[in-house]
């Protein structure tokens, strides 16, 4: 029995690491959200007695124990980091709830929309703003977004005044896709978001190293 219940707060410890040490390794990733994580007993002992005849072949649990310990979930802070000016035209960093609106592209071409809070922006040889990673940055209307050499923001040749920044009712309806970004699964349910816009900021990841 004691055994069992090391093994499991092992186990627990182990996913505790794993999720401590992802937190550290992305503590300098721009808007880079920490994880966490929580424990719970668990449900049932699976040390029982079968075929006993002192019991009258009625399985019984072997003893009194402790239920040991299994991770109960692990979960997402979506808290602001702090914004860190670069000065950079195409930066923008967002404070308060909300994301940016990314047109994702996979390797077969499919395009669906993903969210952001990576704001490290770029333009490509035509002027579009774009991630990093290559993926088109949306405007309120879901068209790609054009910045000229001005700074000026437009869209299919018509200048606009606002991304399309999106939020959600419940955050337990976003996964984490990889390459910084979100997907809305199913059951999602979006809303206007309340947050604020600065050019030529970042935002920092909300991971304390210490």
């Amino acid at each position: 029995r004691s055994l069992y219940t090391a093994c499991t707060g092992m186990v627990h410890q182990m996913n505790r690491l794993d999720v401590v040490t992802n937190n550290m390794a992305n503590s300098d990733t721009t808007a880079y959200k920490k994880e966490g994580s929580t424990s719970q007993s668990f449900d049932s002992v699976y040390g029982i007695k079968i075929n006993d005849s002192s019991v009258n072949y009625i399985h019984q649990n072997i003893g009194r124990m402790s239920l040991g310990v299994k991770v109960g979930e692990t979960y997402t802070d979506y808290g602001d980091g702090n914004l860190e000016e670069t000065e950079q035209l195409y930066d923008m960093a967002l404070s308060g709830k909300g994301f940016f609106a990314i047109s994702y592209a996979d390797r077969n071409g499919n395009e669906s929309v993903r969210y952001t809070r990576d704001g490290n922006f770029t333009v490509n040889s035509q002027g579009v703003l774009m991630t990093k990673d290559g993926d088109f940055v949306l405007a309120e209307d879901g068209v790609k977004i054009s910045v000229d050499e001005s700074g000026r923001i437009t869209a299919d040749g018509q200048e606009i005044a606002q991304l399309q920044l999106v939020d959600f009712e419940d955050y337990n309806y976003l996964k984490k896709f990889g390459e910084n970004m979100y997907i809305a699964i199913d059951g999602a349910t979006t809303k206007d978001a309340q947050c604020k816009v600065y050019q030529g900021y970042l935002e920092a990841s909300n991971v304390n190293v210490v």
